[in-house]
């Protein structure tokens, strides 16, 4: 198999000059080189035929045995000198020191139709950078990490993106849960694509080394690649580049929010500098709206990584990228500034986007009332986030709320609702006030019912990858049944549609996975 390979990364940047593939710290470097582990048995699970196209790779190599070799870890492509990258982080709020690539292999830049692409083997085996662990992933976080990058790009969320999803024959001993039943699992391979998987974290491990060289050699190749807007080799362009790195961040963050989903572990190692959602480990959608939500069994105590924290954690961790980056600017103010501007901003953003989702165009001065008491609301009982939006854009305007004590109406959005014996009291009329106060916002709208609902359709999906069905995709792939990957792959393609023949999975989470290992906790274990 021949691609068309620019590796930039590589020839631009200082790489370590230690070929072996020992465990070690690693000094004034960007990367190491290191080769995937080969795999005892690979088969190919999955391919998602729109990257492998925008790659240049057709279906009749998709499909052959040197495409499965490569992207399995048993084979390199032509020209391909892999390599491990190094990046520092702080994980929990805490400095860790060096991280880097511990189970991630950089095969190579791809360039087709005038773009570039960073492949990356995930699960491939030991790099200088894997610490205590064996570099492997096991199936279930594989399948995990796949379908919800593309799910996550079909929304409209800044992401990496997935190529392939394949076993790889070996036997994988993890501990899903950290307390002492470590069990043998199916070993995989997931290969991601990205314009580059450069993180925060990439920018901390020179500044906390003094490395002011090393530093503005990655921060100038960064800029020359991804951020052409800043200019050059000067204060004011580091300054720009540090403001565009913010407001995609931001932008990222936005999009979580818009669609329920918590990321789980937003360590600066974590934190991609092109603002893309990047490693999907223990992360989750919300189902009952919680804005204290977590999916991370080891954020279970502090909650720092909640779905209601992300922008102030996102924030936190622009905060160590300025400190990293001070070194090249030397003024602390340009970079204070464009923080406070981070926190002015998202407040705007949060407002449209919610206005949006309540299909509200016009301006008034008590929207942010208005959403303040909805969430609120939401809150009182169990209410599903996903249901919830796309089943309000059905609410006719004109509707007249009942005057004696009834649910008649939340009909359109009862089925949002996990425990309907609690719309009583109390609640039930903290509802009622909340819907007559939007049916009255409504008749100030210009739009149709039917214009509303189409507007509202686009911004509130009827599809997520809610954690229990990634878990019925792995339950049955532990079997051998891979049928399920493919019809949850079909599906996100189309999260906006109707898609009346997958209604199925348009439903709560099912009792059964309340608590249910994989559905409503997750490890950072692959």
């Amino acid at each position: 198999m021949e691609l068309k390979i620019n590796d930039t990364f590589t020839t631009e940047l200082p790489g370590d000059p230690i070929r072996a593939n020992t465990v070690r710290l690693v000094d004034n470097a960007c990367y190491s080189f290191v080769e995937p582990t080969k795999t005892a048995a690979p088969k190919l699970l999955h391919c998602t035929e729109e990257v492998a196209s925008f790659l240049g790779i057709d279906k009749e190599t998709q499909q052959s045995d040197d495409f499965l070799k490569v992207f399995t870890g048993n084979a390199l492509l032509q020209g391909s000198d892999p390599y491990a990258m190094c990046y520092a982080g702080h994980q929990f709020g805490h400095w860790a020191g060096q991280l880097g690539d511990g189970r991630a292999i950089n095969l190579a830049e791809v360039e087709h139709a005038g773009k570039r692409w960073a492949l990356q083997l995930k699960g491939a085996g030991l790099t200088p950078y894997s610490r205590t662990a064996d570099g492997l992933a096991v199936l279930r976080s594989s399948i995990r990490e796949h379908l919800c990058s593309e799910a996550m790009f079909h929304l409209g969320v800044p992401t990496t993106r997935s190529l392939s999803l394949a076993l790889t024959g070996d036997e994988v001993l993890r501990d899903v849960l950290y307390n002492g039943n470590s069990a043998y699992e199916k070993g995989a391979i997931v290969c991601r694509v990205a314009p580059s998987f450069l993180r925060f974290g990439s920018f901390e491990i020179f500044s906390s080394k003094r490395d002011t060289e090393n530093l503005k050699t990655l921060v100038d190749y960064t800029i020359k690649h991804f951020y052409p807007e800043a200019a050059q080799g000067t204060k004011e362009g580091y300054i720009q580049f540090f403001k565009a790195v913010s407001m995609r961040t931001l932008d990222m963050v936005i999009q979580w929010q818009r669609v329920g989903f918590v990321h789980g572990v937003m360590n600066t190692d974590n934190m991609s500098i092109l603002g893309l959602t990047i490693d999907y480990g223990p992360y989750g959608w919300l189902e009952g709206y919680d804005k204290k939500w977590t999916p991370n069994t080891t954020d279970a105590q502090h909650k720092r990584y909640q779905y209601g924290q992300q922008s102030n954690i996102a924030l936190w961790n622009l905060l160590k990228l300025a400190n990293a980056l001070y070194p090249l600017i030397e003024e602390a103010a340009p970079l204070e500034t464009i923080l406070n501007e981070y926190k002015t901003v998202y407040a705007g953003k949060y407002m449209g986007m919610m206005k949006a989702k309540l299909g509200l165009e016009l301006d008034d001065e008590n929207d942010q009332e208005l959403i303040a008491e909805l969430e609120k609301n939401l809150r009182l009982t169990e209410t599903d986030m996903t249901i919830f939006f796309r089943n309000l854009s059905n609410l006719p305007k004109a509707m007249v709320l009942p005057e004696k004590v009834s649910t008649s109406f939340l009909e359109m959005v009862k089925d949002a609702f996990y425990q309907e014996d609690e719309l009583k009291g109390e609640t039930l009329w903290f509802w009622k006030d909340w819907m007559g106060k939007y049916l009255a916002r409504l008749q100030k709208e210009t739009a149709t019912d039917a214009e509303r609902k189409a507007k509202m359709d686009t911004v509130n999906p009827k599809y997520v990858l809610r954690n229990y069905m990634a878990q019925v995709a792995i339950d049955a792939a532990d079997e051998g049944n891979y049928t399920v990957i493919e019809e949850l792959h079909a599906l996100l393609k189309k999260p906006y549609d109707e898609q009346m023949e997958m209604e199925k999975w348009f439903v709560k989470r099912p009792e059964w996975a309340r608590t249910k290992v994989g559905c409503s906790m997750l490890s950072c274990s692959s």
